[in-house]
């Protein structure tokens, strides 16, 4: 693995997340509790012995790049290895943002001239799995294939959110069509490539010299090419895998960890998910606490009634609170005889005295992003105050920093929006 560079394609703004990626880049979003969608990928290099790691960032990168710092969480602060955070910057002439998940790692070429890396693992940054990439890389090599894509079975009526391939019966990739309406197969591009280096140059470079007429993308343009020149084979990966891009994916992922035997279990003694973050006190629940089938992050004082949730460090749940299906970021406060239900609370926010946050008609998708904000899961943004008594209906979306434009108000209607008439600088992290 010594000869393996992996690289993270950690730069998207994953405008599906709602008002959760609105501030920071999809990576840098909390999982589980305590970690971040970022720490699958570097967790999953850190278990397959890969030390040399670049991770590519762009939208909104500061909290990002802080939580990485020089990797030492997942054992890339070494003499032979280490981790670099790529961001595109201007002042070449063939510099530019990134324009596309290939022109990411076009514009930063000289990283994998100077890795001397045989093999270049390509990774999203924004998936939920635990694995490790050995058995993928060795695949890869036994094949003698020039480009491995790691794929996933999808049920069909679902296959048309992704890259669909099919193959032969040696795994070679005979076909391949990127979001189809009307797909042909059923196994999904996970976004996990392992190429060849020269390989990997030589693609990059002709899509390059493409200009306009290339999207520059992996999934659009190299894949699609490539497998009717090339030796292209598919791996076919057994285990869980969510791509957690939408609100309703990212929930389910979390209620999914929750089951009496999770698919994903983030207490894997071998595939160890490993992040940043200080040692904190334990987690202390209080007499009048009731915890069922939930996972409690430590530094958590918990007095009321908790069912289905998943919590984060620092979150104050008073006694008579009830709080259920939801997941319930960083340090927020759920006051005494708040109701919390099917809602996703970014960090910092607190819900007053008795007021209610998910109750109404779900079918009534939100007015503004019915496109994504429509199975009756709300969204509250960072450092966000719920007044006393108030009542907020079903998906509904609650800009970060939102106080003042809620004071004179005693109910929000499902379906409801309601941003911030000005940002404050501090929630731009």
């Amino acid at each position: 693995m010594n000869n393996v560079l992996a690289m993270i394609l950690a730069g998207g703004q994953g405008d599906r997340l709602s008002i959760l990626s609105e501030q920071r880049a999809k990576p840098a979003v909390v999982f589980g509790g305590q970690y971040r969608i970022v720490d699958f990928a570097l967790s999953n290099c850190s278990n397959s012995g890969i030390t040399k790691v670049s991770v590519l960032t762009q939208y909104r990168p500061r909290s990002l790049v802080n939580h990485i710092g020089a990797g030492r969480p997942w054992g890339f602060d070494t003499l032979d290895g280490g981790i670099q955070i790529l961001q595109p910057y201007l002042g070449r002439a063939d510099s530019d943002w990134y324009q596309g998940t290939a022109d990411a790692i076009y514009q930063n070429l000289y990283v994998i001239e100077e890795s001397r890396a045989r093999e270049v693992l390509i990774l999203a940054g924004d998936h939920i799995y635990l694995t490790s990439y050995r058995n993928m890389i060795a695949y890869h090599r036994s094949q003698a294939a020039d480009a491995t894509v790691a794929v996933y079975s999808v049920p069909r009526e679902e296959a048309h959110r992704f890259g669909v391939l099919d193959l032969d019966a040696n795994g070679r990739i005979i076909d391949f069509q990127e979001k189809p309406k009307n797909p042909r197969g059923a196994w999904a591009s996970m976004g996990v490539y392992v190429f060849n280096k020269d390989v990997l140059v030589e693609q990059l470079q002709s899509d390059a010299d493409m200009g306009e007429n290339s999207s520059h993308d992996f999934g659009k343009d190299i894949i699609p090419r490539i497998f009717q020149t090339h030796r292209v084979f598919g791996y076919q990966y057994q285990s869980y895998w969510r791509d957690v891009g939408t609100i309703e994916s990212y929930w389910t992922a979390h209620m999914d960890l929750l089951a009496p035997n999770p698919s994903l279990n983030l207490e894997e003694a071998e595939l160890k998910l490993r992040t940043a973050g200080a040692i904190m006190p334990p987690a202390r629940f209080g007499r009048g606490a009731m915890v069922r089938e939930s996972l409690i992050s430590p530094a958590v004082h918990i007095n009321g009634e908790v069912t289905r949730c998943v919590i984060s460090p620092g979150v104050i749940i008073e006694e008579g609170a009830v709080v259920r299906d939801s997941i319930i970021q960083h340090r927020c406060v759920i006051r005494a005889g708040a109701v919390v239900d099917r809602s996703i609370l970014d960090k910092e926010v607190t819900v007053g005295r008795g007021s209610i946050v998910g109750e109404g008609d779900a079918a009534i998708a939100n007015f503004e992003r019915p496109d994504i904000v429509n199975t009756g899961i709300n969204v509250i943004g960072k450092r966000v105050t719920i007044p006393a008594g108030m009542s907020v209906g079903r998906n509904v979306v609650i800009g970060p920093g939102v106080h003042d434009e809620l004071v004179e108000r005693a109910a929000l209607e499902s379906g409801a929006s309601v941003h911030p008439t000005t940002m404050p600088l501090h929630l731009f992290v």
